[in-house]
């Protein structure tokens, strides 16, 4: 993955002046589009989309300032209008085309990135591949903005809402693996930008068949998935688990993330939810 990732740089650097197309990228790399999205974003910290924004803003600055036509700038970079061209650079830069022209800064370079695997003796990873049939998740959903790090108030609040009875009534409607109260994150944007939109389910998982009508379902499709453990601070642990799951599993095994929801199931926790044990469940393919 380290080597697709570097190549997709190379692509990028080669192609900043036309349409990149990814999609094509990443066949010929025989992989996918979304796996490769999910694991730059991982592992860059922010999107492709946005590497490739900053990397031709980069550019387009320094023929600013060589006193290039701005409307052949924008068209230069597929920018459609020099209008679309110049918010795109103010958003990088900070400043606008003609504050750069006239005091030659401030510039805000993107430097092309690098990625490598770096061996840390870390102890292994926790992790098991589990092949399902088709099940469903029901419960309570939400549409919540994806958070990175600490706890996301929009899904404590969600679930505060929902009356204590009804967890109840979830645990006992649990009937298939991973078992219990879950956390399900679906329709996750697949360059996990953090502020984009998601669906939030609070429920369990069951056999196909009839739903409550009451609750809201997800339907998952039949295949592969890979089951991390973890242990520590709630939610800290959690959101490191995601973050080596990037950086140290996926890069290593023959495995890639496929689309379908993203689960978390709390095996054991402390009574003020402080720390906790969780198993974080992730579709995936062979690579």
């Amino acid at each position: 993955m380290i080597g697709i990732l570097n190549r997709l740089i190379e692509h990028i650097e080669a192609n900043l002046r036309t349409q990149i197309n990814l999609a094509d990228l990443a066949r010929a790399e025989g992989t996918t589009e979304y796996h490769v999205r999910r694991m730059f974003s991982s592992l860059a910290g922010m999107s492709v989309s946005e590497y490739i924004r900053r990397r031709r803003m980069t550019q387009a600055a320094a023929d600013l300032l060589a006193g290039d036509d701005l409307l052949s700038i924008a068209i230069r970079y597929d920018y459609g209008s020099a209008e679309a061209f110049s918010r795109a650079f103010r958003a990088v830069h900070g400043a606008s085309v003609a504050e750069i022209r006239e005091h030659g800064g401030p510039l805000r370079s993107q430097p092309i990135i690098r990625f490598s695997l770096h061996v840390e003796g870390k102890q292994p990873m926790d992790a098991r591949i589990v092949e399902r049939d088709d099940f469903q998740l029901i419960g309570y959903a939400a549409q919540v903005p994806l958070i990175h790090q600490g706890p996301n108030p929009h899904i404590q609040n969600h679930i505060a809402s929902i009356p204590v009875a009804e967890h109840a009534r979830l645990k006992s409607l649990s009937s298939a693996d991973p078992a219990g109260l879950l956390q399900v994150s679906d329709q996750v944007d697949p360059d996990y930008q953090e502020g984009s939109e998601l669906t939030y389910l609070h429920g369990v998982a069951v056999p196909e068949g009839p739903v409550p009508e009451d609750l809201d379902a997800i339907e998952v499709l039949a295949g592969h998935w890979v089951v991390f453990r973890v242990s520590g601070p709630y939610p800290a642990a959690l959101q490191e688990l995601w973050a080596a799951t990037a950086t140290s599993w996926f890069p290593s095994n023959p495995w890639r993330l496929r689309p379908g929801p993203s689960i978390v199931a709390v095996l054991d926790r402390a009574a003020d939810f402080s720390s906790a044990t969780c198993e974080l469940w992730l579709p995936v393919e062979a690579a």
